[in-house]
């Protein structure tokens, strides 16, 4: 979480969420013959990773993809398509849920495979996603990574913490949101005297400051549950990832709202800033579904 909160501070844009997180935390927790190779492909820089797992009208209920490995000697025929995948334009390989004999699995895929189809977008917080396309791509069945139960629990493992991680640079952003906004507010002059004078203003600042460590301590405590592997983790997380969209948008619009104009301005980071917090907001489900989630 340290490490998240300082990308969020500075807006990190490298693609350590979906090689390292996403991907690492599948292939390190999976029996899967070629794992060490590959994280240590990821950890060299030589190889980027990513998990395409999001599909069309799923409604964030990911245990059931359209598409489908169908068995043709040693090999596996992939069919189907998916969205959103997280830096999947500069993946090298591709770790894609799918449904084979009738249960979830998750297999690793070549981009370079024939059939493979990348079409690759720019997101509003300034990193990119793609919409992949496996037209009968044909793999080997040592591809298979895990499947059954266990490549459903390694998928909501690894989504589970990349939404700890996300919650992490939310509130670095908010840090920084918050520390600019003082910063600011002291060297802006107004009737005579700094606006940060100002009774009101303060209020605003304490309240973004509040909002803040609010969501720290829900970090917090997500965090030791989900490495005690405890009973009520995703029950944090998702109070967490709830709190996070509603804090997070309160303290973005009032770091803008104190900057004025200049807080929307490409020249200032305030606007990045809560491009990066609505991105969030919406990565591995909004409020509303982590609010479903808890109750």
């Amino acid at each position: 979480s340290i490490l998240f909160e300082e990308f969020g501070k500075v807006l990190v844009i490298e693609p350590y969420l979906s090689s390292v997180v996403l991907s690492g935390m599948i292939l390190d927790n999976s029996n899967f013959k070629n794992r060490i190779e590959l994280i240590e492909s990821i950890t060299s820089g030589t190889q980027q990773l990513s998990v395409a797992y999001i599909e069309s009208n799923q409604n964030f209920d990911h245990s059931l993809p359209a598409t489908t490995a169908v068995s043709d000697g040693e090999n596996l025929i992939i069919c189907g398509t998916k969205s959103l995948v997280l830096n999947g334009g500069n993946a090298d390989q591709i770790i894609a849920s799918v449904m084979l004999d009738g249960e979830f699995a998750l297999v690793l895929i070549d981009k370079e495979n024939t059939g493979y189809a990348c079409q690759a977008y720019p997101t509003v917080d300034g990193q990119t996603c793609a919409d992949i396309t496996f037209n009968s791509v044909s793999i080997s069945n040592k591809s298979i990574i895990a499947r059954g139960e266990e490549a459903v629990s390694l998928l909501e493992n690894a989504i589970h913490l990349a939404t700890l991680c996300i919650c992490a640079e939310s509130i670095g952003c908010m840090t920084a949101c918050y520390l600019k906004t003082v910063e600011y507010t002291k060297g802006r002059e107004q009737f005579g005297q700094p606006i940060s004078n100002f009774q009101v203003l303060q209020h605003r600042m304490v309240d973004m400051f509040i909002h803040t460590e609010l969501c720290k301590s829900l970090l917090f405590k997500a965090m030791l549950e989900f490495d005690s592997n405890a009973d009520t983790k995703n029950q944090s997380v998702s109070a967490l990832k709830f709190q996070i969209g509603i804090s997070g948008k309160f303290v973005s619009q009032q770091a803008i709202q104190l900057h004025g104009g200049m807080g929307v301005s490409n020249e200032m980071l305030i606007g990045h800033y809560l491009k990066k917090i609505v991105a969030i907001d919406a990565l591995f489900g909004n409020g509303n579904h982590h609010l479903n989630n808890y109750s």
